[in-house]
C-alpha cells in the first residue's frame, strides 16, 4: 500500500482529501513534529531533502512530494476528478491547480517562519506575507462560480484544497467576511460523508 508521510493540518491533508474523494487507500505515516529537530524530521529527511509534507511513497518505491504533482498522478486514474480534457474548465483546472503552490504556498513558506529567511525585523515579513495572501484570496474569490463545489456541481480535484486553506491564516472568519464563495465551497465539500473521518483527524471540523 502506498505510505502518505503528513501531520494533522498541514498540507498533506489536502492530499488526504484527494485519495478520499478518489476512494484511494492509503497508510499514513505520522510525522507530526517535522518541523524541528528530532525523530519525525530525521524520518522524513531520509525521503525528501525538503522535508516537506506531503511526501508521499508509491507502491513501487518511487517518491513523490508537491501536492499539485500527487493530485496530476492521481488525476492520470481518477479522470472523473476534474472537468474533461480538451475543455476550458480543464485548463482553469490546471491553472489554479499550479497558482494554489506557486503562490499560496510561498506565502506560507517564508510567513509561517520569518525568522528562517530575514535577522532583522522578522514581523514584517510575516506581516507583508499574510497582507499578499489575502489579495491573494481576493483574486481567487473573483474567479469563483455560484458553486456547489468550483466547478459548479462537479465535484474535482480542486476541491480538496478549500476545507484546508480556511482553516489557515487569515482562518474561517475572514473567509466568510471577505471571500464568502471559497467559504462556502470549502463547506459544502466538507460535507460529503466520504470524508468525515480524515477531515476530523486533521481537526477540519467543527
Amino acid at each position: 500500500m502506498q505510505k502518505l508521510y503528513g501531520a494533522p493540518g498541514w498540507g498533506s491533508a489536502i492530499t488526504e482529501i484527494m485519495f478520499s474523494l478518489a476512494g484511494e487507500a492509503y497508510q499514513l505515516i505520522d510525522v507530526e513534529g517535522f518541523d524541528r529537530p528530532g525523530p519525525a524530521r530525521d524520518k522524513l529527511l531520509a525521503l525528501n531533502p525538503l522535508c516537506q509534507v506531503p511526501t508521499l511513497v508509491r507502491e513501487d518505491g518511487t517518491v513523490l512530494t508537491e501536492s499539485a504533482a500527487i493530485a496530476l498522478v492521481l488525476l492520470d486514474e481518477n479522470p472523473q476528478l476534474a472537468p474533461a480534457a480538451g475543455t476550458p474548465q480543464r485548463a482553469q483546472f490546471y491553472r489554479l491547480l499550479v497558482w494554489m503552490v506557486a503562490n499560496v504556498y510561498a506565502t506560507l513558506t517564508y510567513g509561517d517562519y520569518p525568522e528562517r529567511w530575514v535577522s532583522q525585523a522578522p514581523q514584517e515579513l510575516q506581516a507583508s506575507t499574510d497582507r499578499h495572501r489575502e489579495n491573494l484570496y481576493l483574486w481567487l474569490e473573483a474567479q469563483a462560480g455560484d458553486g456547489p463545489y468550483w466547478f459548479g456541481e462537479q465535484v474535482s480535484l480542486l476541491d480538496a484544497w478549500f476545507p484546508v486553506l480556511v482553516s489557515w491564516k487569515p482562518r474561517h472568519a475572514w473567509f466568510e467576511q471577505h471571500a464568502p464563495k471559497i467559504a462556502s465551497i470549502a463547506h459544502n465539500i466538507s460535507q460529503r460523508p466520504e470524508l468525515e473521518r480524515v477531515l476530523r483527524a486533521n481537526q477540519l471540523l467543527p
